[in-house]
């Protein structure tokens, strides 16, 4: 079992981890992002079927790349979001291009303190799966429905704050002192 600092830095212990994986399946998220996306172009006030069929192919031959990439984007900033929990040391002489990843599933690795809540990991899951999906979902409605983008770049926004929010809570049981008040 691993240990970290803790008292902010300063070193003054070290605090046993549990290692957690969170993990989310990429045909998951682009189930998810595929039901938003045909839910949008359904309700769309406009009469061209060409338009509304722009927003429902996200996930298509030619669009998934695009998913992929914008899925592979938000993967790497939730990871970065979650610092220091999924922080993992650089690799000597290690060379990384922008070649397309294509994984079935991504992976979020995190050293929690021992006394962490596992409700705030099971937040976190739904948070990031969320996030995930307005991820891909803002920059999709961005090139075929610009005027449903604004609702979901919010969306995203407060998914951020909230992970971020959860991050700082408590993790360990709250102990009150006696008082006699």
């Amino acid at each position: 079992m691993a240990c970290c600092y803790n008292g902010n830095g300063r070193g003054r212990g070290r605090e046993q981890t549990v290692k957690n994986t969170l993990v989310f399946l990429r045909e998951e998220l682009l189930l998810d992002i595929e039901n938003y996306t045909f839910v949008t172009g359904d309700i769309m006030p406009v009469e061209d079927e060409h338009l509304k069929h722009q927003v429902f192919d996200v996930a298509q031959d030619g669009n998934e790349d695009l998913a992929t990439r914008v899925l592979n984007l938000a993967h790497a900033e939730c990871v970065e979001s979650l610092y220091p929990y999924t922080k993992t040391p650089c690799i000597q002489d290690e060379t990384v291009d922008d070649r397309l990843v294509v994984p079935e599933q991504y992976e979020i690795e995190m050293a929690l303190p021992k006394q962490f809540s596992r409700t705030t990991v099971l937040l976190l899951k739904e948070l990031i799966h969320d996030y995930f999906v307005c991820r891909v979902l803002v920059e999709w409605l961005g090139i075929t429905c610009p005027t449903a983008q604004p609702f979901w770049k919010e969306r995203l926004e407060l998914l951020m704050g909230r992970m971020k929010r959860a991050l700082l809570g408590r993790r360990k049981p709250l102990r009150r002192g006696q008082s006699m008040f």
